[in-house]
C-alpha cells in the first residue's frame, strides 16, 4: 500500500465519524421566573457595579489575602508529597499505614459465642 493510499484512507476514516443530525427542538415552552422589570434591573446593577468578567483588566482574585502563612502552605505540600509517595511506593502504601494510629479504634468483642458452636 503506498503513502497517498494510506494518507487516503486514514482521512476517511477521521471523517466518518463526523455526521451531523438534525435540530432538537424542547417542544415545552419556556416560563420565566422574573420579571422583565427584575432581569433590567439585575442588568443595570452588574453595569454599575463595573464588574465585567469578559473585560481584560477583570481580576477575580485581585483583592485576595490568604489566611494561612507561606511556611504553613508549604508544610502541607510537603505532608502531601510524603503521602502520595508513600501510596504510590513498591506496598502500595502498607507500612504508611501500618505505622499511622488507627483513625477508628477496633471494637473487640469478647465473651460471645457467634458461630452457635
Amino acid at each position: 500500500m503506498n503513502r497517498k493510499s494510506l494518507i487516503a484512507l486514514a482521512f476517511a476514516a477521521s471523517a466518518t465519524g463526523a455526521f451531523a443530525d438534525d435540530i432538537t427542538i424542547d417542544p415545552t415552552p419556556f416560563v420565566s421566573t422574573a420579571t422583565r422589570a427584575e432581569v433590567q434591573a439585575e442588568q443595570a446593577a452588574f453595569e454599575a457595579s463595573g464588574r465585567d468578567p469578559w473585560a481584560r483588566e477583570y481580576n477575580p482574585i485581585a483583592d485576595f489575602a490568604s489566611q494561612r502563612s507561606r511556611a504553613q502552605v508549604k508544610a502541607e505540600y510537603v505532608q502531601a508529597r510524603d503521602r502520595v509517595a508513600a501510596f504510590t511506593g513498591e506496598d502500595s502504601g502498607s507500612a504508611y499505614l501500618a505505622g499511622q494510629p488507627d483513625a477508628v479504634p477496633a471494637t473487640q468483642v469478647v465473651g460471645e459465642v457467634r458461630n452457635g458452636a
